[in-house]
């Protein structure tokens, strides 16, 4: 069963903050977290995280470059954009 977008949401902001500023995270780590069986999580995960990015909450990067999480083929990191950190 995948989890409703709120608690997508609320996982990957909580984990954000965790890390803190300037400290990435795999979506998977969030998955993970949420599931045994996280792979089914990844696109809306990815979903949310553009969401989230579009709010201007988070930041996704490739390879220390910015993308948009639903269209980068590949792993990415998310991070808190500095302006949302405290």
């Amino acid at each position: 069963m995948i989890p409703l977008e709120d608690e997508l949401r609320a996982a990957l902001l909580d984990l954000a903050h965790q890390r803190g500023i300037a400290k990435s995270f795999c979506p998977s780590e969030v998955a993970r977290a949420l599931s045994t069986e996280w792979r089914p999580l990844m696109a809306p995960i990815r979903r949310v995280a553009s969401d989230l990015i579009r709010e201007g909450r988070l930041i996704a990067t490739q390879k220390g470059r910015p993308v948009d999480p639903e269209q980068a083929k590949g792993p990415i990191r998310l991070a808190l954009r500095p302006s949302h950190c405290s």
